[in-house]
């Protein structure tokens, strides 16, 4: 039984069956996304995909996190964050949508901007869900995202 949310679009776009990974705790980019990111050109390790590096965030931690739907409250942590958004989306190593169940913060908000910008690489995506969509979302639920800010959880 698939479930309806509907959301504030921040970088519009269409997501069709995305693969959902679930975090309950903010995510910190930083500690999440840079170690694969400054190590991508190492065979096997973070070569094509990123692998959440935050070991104090056990709903990420040693999960591939690229061409995934990253559902969170909200980012954490540095004012890199954003930084470090726009160059996993640089690098093409980036999910591919970001659903904020709370109003996105401006760290994330600044990434996925500049990856919209500045690159090829857009990461859609909506805030404002609200509470019951990260209670309802599982990791590996297929989930849809419409131009208008609307999530279906599979």
């Amino acid at each position: 039984m698939s479930k309806t949310f509907k959301g504030r679009p921040v970088i519009t776009g269409k997501i069709d069956k995305g693969e959902a990974v679930v975090s309950h705790n903010g995510v910190n980019t930083l500690a999440t996304f840079q170690k694969t990111a400054l190590m991508h050109d190492i065979p096997l390790i973070g070569k094509d995909y990123v692998i959440g590096s935050d070991q104090n965030n056990p709903d990420v931690f040693g999960k591939n996190l690229t061409g995934k739907v990253l559902c969170l409250p909200q980012t954490i942590g540095s004012t890199t964050g954003g930084m470090v958004i726009y160059t996993i989306a640089a690098l093409n190593m980036h999910p591919c949508a970001m659903l904020f169940s709370q109003p996105i913060d401006s760290l994330a908000a600044a990434g996925v901007i500049l990856a919209d910008v500045w690159t090829d690489n857009s990461i859609v995506a909506v805030d404002s869900l609200g509470d019951e969509f990260l209670a309802a979302v599982k990791d590996g639920d297929k989930i849809s995202v419409s131009e208008d800010g609307t999530v279906t959880v599979e």
